[in-house]
């Protein structure tokens, strides 16, 4: 039988926190041993302090479990974190500075040089960063990793794949990014019902930014971000759950289409649970007329976009041995 580990979850009692408690559930590897989020949860029950959103009830493994505070120690071998921006970058250095490996969902440090920005599919060997990152900040055992904007998550990987195969001059993105990305209670129903925010803030940057550093290649003890310019707009629009991102790429080579999927996907409703919420779906694969090609991409935001994304490296560094 493979270790089981004790895993501990920053911010728990939110949308993505919730996440984590259900895909963890039966999980081989990981028990849930400790759940941490603010002031106004800590001391309660998780059944208590959680406003349950998602489909089906509150896992048993953790109803009963009391929350904690978002500060070390928690009893736990990893800590899985879901932690808000304003408060994540803090304390997820108190605990990699605590010796815990810190797997985060936040954006706080995933532009930081020496943090891995990973997907393990695509930039496994960015993994040497956590031992720069470890002379270089002084934790000792503890170090960070992230994985990306959930957005990200769904370009990212049709993108290494045409850049390794062809090499990628630019790419355009629009992103059609679904209330659940927001959290809770996140967009007000009076804004989003029967219309399309054409804004998301600080969205943009994200996206353009993080896919160069995701593709980019370990050297030299740093990162060499990939040399093609993204160009992105995100909207937030009237969808639950699934990204949806229309993608235009120049390509550096000569590329001839091979395959022709239905022209009617991928959709979120129909496509985002695929492989348990992890698959991501591309589609609608043609020749653009402005660019070399076009085509739609698909992920589960709050599962491949996120929690799913953060087990996933976990599971990735067992493998690897770093943990």
């Amino acid at each position: 039988m493979a270790k089981r580990y004790s895993v501990g979850i920053l911010g728990a009692t939110g949308t993505v926190g919730q996440r984590f408690t259900q895909l963890l559930q039966n999980h081989p590897q990981f028990e849930i041993t400790a759940l941490a989020a603010s002031d106004r949860s800590a001391g309660k029950p998780y059944s208590e302090a959680c406003a349950w959103k998602l489909t089906g009830e509150i896992p048993e493994n953790v109803r009963d479990i009391i929350v904690g505070s978002i500060e070390p120690p928690i009893d736990c071998d990893i800590v899985f974190s879901s932690l808000p921006s304003n408060v994540a970058r803090e304390t997820e250095e108190a605990f990699a500075r605590a010796g815990y490996p810190v797997i985060s969902n936040s954006s706080s440090f995933r532009m930081d040089e020496d943090v891995p920005l990973l997907i393990p599919e695509i930039n496994a060997e960015h993994l040497g960063l956590i031992e720069v990152q470890r002379k270089k900040r002084g934790y000792g055992k503890g170090f960070i990793v992230t994985n990306p904007n959930c957005a990200v998550a769904s370009i990212a990987p049709p993108l290494a794949a045409l850049d390794r195969k062809f090499g990628i001059e630019s790419a355009v993105v629009t992103t059609l990014q679904a209330i659940s990305g927001a959290g809770y209670p996140g967009v007000s129903s009076m804004d989003i019902t029967d219309n399309v925010l054409p804004y998301i803030a600080g969205e943009e940057p994200k996206v353009e930014i993080e896919a160069q550093k995701i593709l980019g290649t370990f050297a030299n003890s740093g990162i060499e971000k990939a040399d093609f310019a993204v160009s992105a707009q995100c909207f937030r629009v009237d969808v639950i759950d699934g990204h949806t991102a229309s993608v235009r790429v120049d390509l550096k080579q000569t590329a001839t289409m091979e395959v022709l999927d239905e022209p009617s996907r991928p959709q979120p409703r129909l496509d985002r649970d695929r492989g348990d919420g992890m698959t991501i779906t591309v589609g609608r694969v043609f020749p653009d007329n402005v660019f070399d090609y076009r085509f739609v991409s698909l992920s589960h935001n709050t599962v491949r976009g996120a929690a799913g994304s953060a087990i996933l490296n976990a599971e990735l560094l067992i493998q690897r041995g770093i943990i």
